[in-house]
C-alpha cells in the first residue's frame, strides 16, 4: 500500500482532473506513480514536461527504456522495473534484451555502450572518465546522445526515488526484481 497518498480521479482537484484527462488521452491510462506525483501538479506538469521534450531526443525509445531499465534495476525499484518491463516490450525489446538491460548491457553493441555509460553515471554519481565517454564516441554516440543520456538517467533516477520513497501499488505486471540467469 501506497504511503503517499494515491490522487484519484474521485479526489481530483481541476487541475489534477486536468492533468489525468490529458495522461489518459496520451497513454490510455493514468499510471499509479503519476497519480502519486500529481500530489503536486507543479512536481507532476515538470516531469511531464521533461518527460515529453526528453523523448524528442535522438535516443530511440528502445535505447530509453534499456536506459530505464538498467536504472531501475540498479536502483530496485520494483514498480520501475515492472513498468518499463511493460513498456520495453511495448517499444519492441524481446524478454532476452530487457534481462541483459536489467543485467547492464545490451545484444545491440551500440545499446550495451549506453546502458554501460549510464550505469556508470549512476554508480558514480556522474564522475564518467573520460575513457568512458571516448568509448560512448566511438560506438556512435554524439555529444548531444551524451547529454540525452544523462538526461534520461537523471529521470530515472528521480522515477526511482518517488516509487521507493512512496511504495507505489504497481499496476503493471509485477516483475520480481531478482534476476534470473
Amino acid at each position: 500500500m501506497s504511503r503517499i497518498n494515491t490522487v484519484t480521479k474521485e479526489t481530483a482537484d481541476a487541475e489534477q482532473q486536468a492533468l489525468f484527462t490529458a495522461i489518459q488521452a496520451k497513454l490510455g491510462m493514468v499510471p499509479n506513480f503519476l497519480k502519486i506525483l500529481a500530489n503536486s501538479p507543479a512536481a507532476l506538469r515538470a516531469f511531464l514536461g521533461l518527460h515529453s521534450i526528453a523523448n524528442e531526443g535522438s535516443l530511440d525509445p528502445q535505447t530509453r527504456e534499456r536506459i530505464a531499465l538498467a536504472v531501475a534495476q540498479q536502483n530496485a525499484c520494483d514498480y520501475c522495473v515492472s513498468a518499463h518491463t511493460a513498456i520495453g516490450r511495448k517499444a519492441g525489446l524481446d524478454n532476452a534484451e530487457i534481462h541483459a538491460n536489467r543485467s547492464g548491457t545490451s545484444h545491440d553493441a551500440k545499446a550495451a555502450v549506453a546502458v554501460k555509460f549510464a550505469r556508470s553515471l549512476l554508480e558514480n554519481s556522474g564522475e564518467v572518465t573520460t575513457a568512458e565517454i571516448i568509448e560512448a564516441r566511438a560506438a556512435g554516440f554524439s555529444d548531444a546522445d551524451l547529454v540525452e543520456i544523462i538526461t534520461h538517467v537523471a529521470m530515472n533516477i528521480f522515477t526511482n526515488m518517488i516509487g521507493k520513497a512512496s511504495h507505489v501499488d504497481i499496476d503493471f505486471p509485477k516483475i520480481d526484481l531478482k534476476l534470473v540467469a
